[in-house]
């Protein structure tokens, strides 16, 4: 049975990902005309590195493709060739295109071959506008003076095991010539001796090709520390004899379809090609691993087994005197359970740089496109969130960056002429706050007209003539499904879908999005997202008989509600005063068709809650108490239902509902509209 390097897959695959971020962040920094060997050496290598790994586990399209590529990098490495812009965005479309082809066999889909025929047959017009040297066509020709070479490879005897193929390398040998192939078998142990991960055999070739040398050491330049590999042309007599039956159907090479290697232990071949990281099993993805974190998961899961060991060892001999210790067993129990569910969750949390990567290329292409001049700005890229998190928020962040760069931003010329400097400014900052993460995505552009958007508001049959907005309400509405303001459609933004499903994206999360504008100044985008969506601190509430739990982020206060502060007005609505500031009151006992203790506002609760910007007091019979609790998702279990976001067992084995304190305000405005010009 040979190797199935299927195993290293995963491992090539992320790792190709990363070296492709790195490239095109290293093309975006360098500059035409722009001579910085340590960024054009950091290019190549990870393109080099790309092309490598993708000739060992037959991705030949990979390869081939990157083999232009990498051509093209050399000589620019070399200084035989300048940077220019030309080189630059034709580099940036190879990256793409590269991604696309690793996305396709990771994925086992098709990839756009178009485009990837046509970005190399523009890499190769670009290598052929330069003629040859006079002496680089000397050297060649003197490579060239052999018709063929002899070529001893004798692989280490761990190359297997680093994933290495050597009949691979041999069958690649095939790709520039005729080739005869003889084993050499003189360290081949007995069967009972072989280590299965070893590599006995070496090989003693013959290549009948007019490639000169270079391209020879190109094929083993993956393995060259991994082998002892000697060169040398054949004897011209013995060559030509050779040559002369190349087109011999009878010449065949010795190399076989297959060397079959029994691998014994497989696993432990995966675990030395492989770093620390843990499977995502829910999504088929995966997270590198800090050492030092498996580290504390190894530590804090022996201090558990220790503690265990203990409480088992006072149950078997129970006395009424232990009950202290047992107390404090449990309590040490709960300690170490706790650090190991935060150290388990840590392994999860990844730096939002792995989302903000993206931008400087998607700003890059934009500005390009628009004829705009853009600065990108980030910081706070190693604040951390969950993975989940992380993958989901992709999405919104680039339709918000796309509307900044599209609408928020002037063209230099207009922003000259408002006596603005001609380059705009979009900040992308993320930081913690609470147990949320927050990101603003800042321009210093043009701002939202309040005017046009309230005029379209009313044409769309939002609002009406009469209605009199506040300015966060006013800038609400282009969260509205189908609202627009472009006077003209682009490929870019302008049809009036997007800004509603991205608010919704949002939600979904456990999060927020709110607008802050100046006109003629710029705007800023808020989001706020929890930082895990596996696990929340609660407040627990009863309402009835049924228990409810309030994310501790969402709490503003608790409080006994005054009869004098208690306000009716329009559509039977309710509103508290509170510091002067008039507050909704939303009844969960007629939001949940439940009945309650009471329904005197007076007699009960109110829990002071804020969301979507907005705060409302929910009514409940009783505060219970705190804790962290697991979420469940119950629109994956059941269905979705407003007001909810999930749910949770609690210790005593019953089932609570998490409440979506986003879509209880969403709720509360939907009754009714409150102004505070409408209360008595």
């Amino acid at each position: 049975m040979g190797i199935d390097l299927s195993q290293f897959h995963e491992t090539f695959l992320e790792e190709s990902f990363e070296g492709l971020d790195v490239m095109e962040s290293s093309l975006l920094n360098l500059d035409a005309g722009e001579s910085d060997s340590e960024t054009v050496n950091t290019i190549f290598r990870s393109a080099h590195s790309i092309k490598g790994g993708s000739a060992t586990f037959g991705f030949d399209n990979v390869a081939t493709f990157t083999h232009v590529l990498e051509t093209l990098l050399d000589e620019v490495r070399s200084g035989d060739r300048d940077v220019t812009q030309d080189i630059v965005n034709a580099l940036l479309e190879s990256v793409d295109c590269v991604r696309n082809m690793l996305e396709a066999q990771r994925d086992n889909s098709n990839y756009d071959e178009a485009q990837v025929k046509a970005v190399q047959t523009r890499l190769e017009a670009i290598l052929g506008n330069d003629e040859v040297s006079e002496e680089t066509t000397d050297v060649a020709e003197e490579s060239n003076s052999s018709n063929g070479w002899l070529i001893d490879f004798k692989p280490h005897l761990n190359m297997i095991q680093t994933g290495n193929d050597p009949v691979r390398i041999i069958r690649e040998l095939e790709s520039i010539g005729v080739i005869s192939v003889k084993a050499n078998l003189e360290k081949l142990p007995d069967l009972a001796e072989m280590n299965a991960e070893d590599c006995y055999l070496s090989w003693e070739i013959e290549l009948y090709s007019d490639v000169d040398e270079s391209a020879i050491r190109e094929i083993f330049e993956w393995v060259e520390d991994e082998c002892d590999l000697n060169i040398k042309p054949l004897q011209t007599e013995v060559a030509a004899q050779e040559i002369k039956s190349v087109d011999s159907p009878s010449i065949k090479t010795e190399v076989k379809p297959e060397v079959e290697v029994v691998n014994k232990n497989e696993e432990s071949v995966q675990n030395k090609a492989t770093p620390a990281r843990t499977k995502s099993t829910g999504e088929g993805g995966s997270i590198r691993v800090g050492i030092d974190k498996v580290d504390e998961l190894i530590n804090l899961v022996g201090e558990l087994v220790i503690t265990q060991s203990m409480l088992g060892e006072m149950g078997q001999n129970f006395e009424s005197s232990n009950i202290e210790k047992m107390m404090d067993g449990l309590s040490q129990l709960e300690r170490h359970t706790r650090e190991l569910q935060e150290s388990v969750m840590r392994i999860r949390m990844l730096p939002i740089s792995f989302a903000f990567n993206r931008f400087p290329r998607l700003v890059h292409d934009l500005s390009s496109k628009l004829g705009k001049k853009i600065e990108l700005k980030l910081s706070g890229e190693s604040t951390e969130l969950d993975k989940t998190v992380m993958e989901k928020i992709g999405d919104p962040l680039v339709h918000l960056v796309r509307n900044s760069l599209d609408h928020g931003l002037e063209t230099p010329d207009i922003r000259l002429a408002a006596g603005k400097p001609e380059t705009g400014i979009l900040h992308l900052n993320a930081y913690h706050k609470g147990g949320n993460i927050i990101i603003e995505i800042t321009d210093d552009g043009a701002g939202l007209n309040k005017d046009r958007i309230r005029a379209k508001a009313i044409s769309n049959g939002l609002i009406t003539e009469s209605e009199v907005l506040t300015d966060e309400k006013i800038y609400d509405l282009i969260f509205q499904p189908g609202f627009s303001t472009a006077e003209a459609v682009s490929d870019l933004s302008g049809r009036g879908v997007g800004m509603d499903v991205v608010r919704r994206n949002i939600r979904e999360l456990g999060g927020a999005v709110d607008i802050v504008s100046s006109e003629g100044k710029g705007s800023t985008i808020t989001i706020r997202l929890p930082l895990t969506l596996a696990i929340m601190d609660g407040q627990l509430v009863r309402v009835g008989k049924e228990t409810y739990i309030i994310p501790i982020v969402s709490i503003i206060e608790s409080l006994q509600a005054k009869k004098e502060s208690i306000n009716k007005i329009v559509d039977h609505a309710e509103v508290y005063k509170l510091r002067d500031e008039y507050i909704n009151i939303v009844r969960l006992y007629e939001t949940f068709d439940l009945v309650p203790d009471s329904t005197d506002v007076s007699n009960g609760l109110l829990v002071m809650v804020e969301g979507e910007g907005s705060k409302i007091g929910l009514f409940v019979d009783e505060l219970l108490g705190q804790q962290q609790v697991v979420i469940k998702s119950l629109e994956t279990n059941y269905r979705r239902i407003e007001g909810v976001s999930g749910a949770t067992i609690l210790g005593d084995g019953t089932v609570a509902m998490i409440l979506d304190v986003a879509g209880l305000v969403v709720l509360s405005r939907a009754k009714t509209s409150v102004n505070e010009d409408k209360v008595a």
